[in-house]
């Protein structure tokens, strides 16, 4: 039998470089089509445990989907957990040929789960998503500036924000209508949106960066998008338990609606002030709070069960 083969890819803008294993073969290709096929037709003559590509803000999505298109068992990895493992095992100088061994050699040794790779349309989804957010990001900036900008260039940029605004009213339709297109986005939607403080850009977010909510229990989901506090002991030392890490996205978007939901959402607004009564801190019982409504709506989707008021959803 054909020994099992641990693959590591590194991915640029230029080019591709592909490690066959920790210390095996080293193929460089262009990042273009006719070199994702070469990539495709080497892999191909072999038995392939595990393809292991970081995220890299989108630049490995071709590469990726090819690679799911043709059966292989591809990965996307965190930057993060690769740059953890290179100070592990003392690797600290950087080259492609160095990165694409050492994401190897994570294969081989972590060996990560396979995670089921997004479809076209969740691909565009999250498209659309991140394009919102850069023009939310871009009106903040713009209105900032507006503040402290000479009068002679207010005209200007106030007609900029005049169109920022106009995009963003756009895209927020047509989020709404993409969602309502797709029956099995609609039913998420529709549970989603039944939850008091649940608004039409939170459901947008949570179908397009977080497509395992429903799907994974508590524990899980709460830390996958980072609201899940962490021990920080050692010996008879307790350390303070903290968030961190995550999906910062998805984390900021469902802070925003735990602002409203704790106004407006009678479980979590009863949660929320008992907490504040027992002397924790606003952000302390903020972050408590949003750790739960990501917990019902984790509830709600997992058992297909719409918001009661009189009848709390679970959240184990």
């Amino acid at each position: 039998m054909a020994t099992a083969v641990w693959v590591g890819i590194d991915v640029n803008q230029a080019q591709l470089d592909m490690a066959l294993g920790a210390a095996g073969e080293l193929v460089t290709v262009a990042n273009d089509q006719p070199g994702i096929a070469a990539l495709l037709a080497r892999l191909g003559q072999l038995a392939v445990a595990r393809v292991l590509v970081e995220a890299a803000g989108g630049v490995e999505t071709a590469l990726v989907a090819e690679l799911g298109a043709a059966g292989l068992p591809v990965v996307v990895i965190n930057p993060r957990q690769v740059r953890d493992f290179a100070r592990a095992v003392g690797q600290l100088a950087k080259t492609d040929a160095l990165d694409a061994r050492l994401l190897a050699h994570f294969a081989e040794r972590v060996q990560p789960p396979m995670r089921p790779l997004p479809t076209a349309e969740e691909r565009e989804l999250k498209a659309r998503v991140a394009r919102r957010r850069d023009l939310v990001e871009m009106l903040t900036a713009e209105r900032n500036r507006l503040g402290r900008a000479p009068k002679v260039l207010h005209k200007e940029i106030a007609a900029h924000i005049h169109w920022l605004e106009g995009q963003l009213k756009e895209r927020d339709r047509d989020l709404d209508r993409r969602l309502r297109s797709t029956p099995l986005w609609q039913e998420k939607e529709d549970l989603l949106r039944g939850v008091p403080g649940v608004g039409p850009v939170l459901c947008a977010t949570l179908l397009a960066d977080l497509p395992e909510l429903g799907q994974l229990d508590r524990r899980a989901i709460a830390k996958l998008v980072g609201v899940a506090p962490l021990n920080r002991d050692s010996g008879t030392l307790r350390g303070q338990r903290t968030t961190w890490g995550g999906r910062a996205p998805v984390r900021t978007t469902l802070y925003m609606a735990t602002l409203a939901a704790v106004r407006c959402n009678p479980a979590l607004k009863a949660f929320y002030q008992r907490l504040r009564r027992a002397g924790k801190p606003p952000k302390v019982a903020l972050t408590a709070a949003m750790r739960k409504l990501l917990l019902m709506l984790n509830a709600i989707l997992k058992h297909h069960t719409p918001w009661r008021p009189s009848w709390p959803v679970p959240v184990q």
